[in-house]
């Protein structure tokens, strides 16, 4: 069974988080460290620990955090100008919390991702 996570507590209520949306399947909050001008962290309440481990039964909760990631965006009032969503795959990738999260980022001009 997967290790309960920081991500868990949030969504639980148990320590505090700016929470911009919660509903049966998804949390969604303000990164503490943001890395942009908009920085929202979007997570399935079930404990997926990365990409790796979703199953079939999990398409329903990936695609309503896409849904979820669209209407953020507009609450923000970032989805005219742009804004970028990313997942990262264990610690190669940059994952640190290993609880499924997506990155919503914008409010800002956004660099490339990667410099080469």
């Amino acid at each position: 069974m997967a290790e309960e996570t920081i991500f868990s507590k949030i969504i639980r209520h148990e320590i505090p988080a700016d929470i911009v949306f919660q509903d049966q399947r998804v949390t969604a909050f303000r990164d503490i460290s943001p890395q942009a001008a908009t920085h929202i962290l979007i997570i399935p309440n079930k404990l997926i620990p990365t990409l790796n481990e979703v199953e079939a039964e999990d398409e329903a909760t990936l695609g309503h955090m896409l849904i979820v990631a669209a209407q953020i965006a507009k609450q923000e009032g970032i989805d005219e100008s742009g804004y970028r969503l990313i997942i990262n795959c264990n610690r190669d990738a940059g994952q640190e919390v290993f609880h499924l999260h997506m990155h919503l980022l914008g409010g800002e001009t956004l660099g490339k991702l990667v410099n080469k």
